[in-house]
């Protein structure tokens, strides 16, 4: 296979459109960039920040608007353990750097964010440079088109732990990309795909099972090469990756499992169920617990979340084991929840926060509207349904098998197999909100599951980009 040498006109075109999407989304006023849900707090802390004004309400602080400021002070101890920390810790450096030592502009989080996301833009387009022009044409407007979307990097102006998963996600699947494709692959980038896929994982309790699925991927690579350092980088990494996903769950805070196990009973099983108590009675917790059904934790309640008898007669006596059982025991129940996660599947951006600031004068909530054609698209127009969404899988795996069965070495078949890890990567994603969380912020949950489909589905769609070029005539050189 023909190796291209430099950066081709479609890679330099494909990163200057990007960069622009950038700037005129997150640079440009009216800035984009999403509200707080109260999930800043959990981070704020441990990464120095602070509200300009302590006396901000609620209103301003929450839902309504994207605040852009925030004041610099010392780095808290303990606070929320994520791999997000650096990430924002080294925003926090730049920004003393380039803008000020005592006010923090979010546009320094977007830079980090926007100079990641290139990244892996460019590793996509790298390993994809022997391609027919046009194929790589389709490759770098699906970029730019489907994955800087402002359903996608608006949330690069945030302090939400999503574009951590979203650039590392596409990172490491580009770089196992690159490394089955490489003829000779490097040490140097089997390490750095397993750094990706550990910063994703690591992003937060709910990718967890991700870090799993990507070790056995990465246990793959021990044939492509047969010198002792790469098999020992490949099984340690794997096993650390494993191990470490498993860690996060078991030593995830304890008030966050409470959290996630009673939006899982209350807001999810329980939530439009018919005989509630008699649910209760099955998970073995006392029916008078049924006056919680269609709560949720952040609301008031006949019996308080925290009160001493919800742990003797609910936290203590609950586990997601049982809830999987329940729902086993009772598919047409988990059939319905599943088709509820469909319903906002296809929602990239969360559209109850606002994404201006309040100083712009636009109403409470409002949402922008720049370069948001595929997340307009994907919302309204590709079926939101359960119905769709599995046939759609069945027919991707099924190209899937005929193209590793067509791959004529190992390296063609891991090429493929990566993109059924996506696929099993959108499935957990998509199953997890529902047993681990209920029908709580669905859209923002599943956020995971919106960026494994659209990988899917851009995959697919250049798959017949490439398939028609070849059978047109070949390879087009550049």
């Amino acid at each position: 296979m023909r190796r291209a040498s430099g950066i081709s006109p479609v890679s330099l075109g494909t990163m200057a459109a990007a960069v622009a999407v950038f700037i005129y989304v997150l640079f440009v006023k009216p800035i984009v960039g999403i509200a707080d849900n109260g999930d800043f707090l959990r981070i704020m802390t441990s990464v120095g920040l602070d509200y300009l004004d302590p006396n901000l309400s609620y209103e301003d602080k929450y839902f309504g608007h994207f605040i852009r400021e925030f004041k610099l002070v010392p780095l808290g101890i303990g606070g929320y353990a994520s791999t997000q920390v650096p990430f924002v810790i080294l925003a926090t450096w730049l920004n003393r750097l380039i803008f000020s030592t005592t006010v923090f502009d979010m546009r320094s989080m977007a830079v980090v964010y926007s100079v990641l996301l290139l990244a892996a833009f460019w590793v996509m387009l790298r390993y994809h440079r022997a391609w027919p022009l046009i194929a790589r044409i389709a490759l770098g407007l699906v970029l730019v088109f489907i994955f800087a979307d402002v359903g996608y990097i608006g949330y690069f102006n945030s302090l939400f732990g999503e574009p951590i998963s979203y650039v590392f996600l596409l990172l490491t699947v580009g770089l196992a990309l690159g490394l089955s494709s490489s003829e000779h692959p490097t040490r140097r980038l089997l390490i750095l795909f397993f750094v990706c896929a550990i910063l994703l994982t690591g992003s937060k309790v709910q990718n967890a099972p991700v870090g799993v699925l990507i070790a056995l991927l990465g246990l793959r690579f021990l044939r492509m090469r047969s010198d002792g350092a790469w098999c020992k980088t490949v099984i340690g990494f794997s096993a650390f990756l494993a191990v470490g996903s498993l860690a996060m769950y078991v030593l995830a805070p304890k008030q966050l499992k409470e959290i996630n196990m009673y939006q899982t009973v209350f807001y999810g099983v329980l939530k439009d169920s018919p005989t509630p108590e008699q649910d209760l009675e099955e998970l073995g917790i006392p029916q008078e617990l049924a006056v919680l059904a269609g709560t949720n934790f952040f609301e008031e309640t006949s019996i308080p979340q925290r009160d001493p008898v919800m742990y003797e007669k609910f936290y203590d006596r609950i586990s997601h084991g049982k809830i999987a059982l329940f729902y086993l025991k009772h598919p047409g129940r988990l059939i319905a929840k599943l088709e509820v996660a469909a319903q906002n599947g296809m929602t990239i951006r969360p559209y109850y926060l606002g994404t201006y600031e309040k100083g712009e004068g636009m109403s409470r909530g409002a949402v922008s509207a720049k370069f948001d054609w595929w997340s307009e698209w994907k919302k309204n127009v590709l079926p939101n349904t359960l119905w769709f969404l599995i046939p759609f899988c069945l027919v991707y795996y099924a190209v899937i098998a005929l193209e590793r069965r067509r791959a004529a070495s190992l390296g063609g078949k891991i090429y493929t197999e990566t993109f059924a890890l996506v696929g099993l990567i959108g499935l957990i994603s998509f199953l997890i909100p529902i047993i681990g969380d209920g029908e709580a912020d669905l859209s923002k949950h599943l956020f995971l599951f919106n960026v494994c489909f659209d990988i899917m589905f851009a995959s697919s769609v250049l798959w017949i980009v490439y398939r028609l070029v070849r059978l047109a005539g070949g390879r087009t050189s550049r």
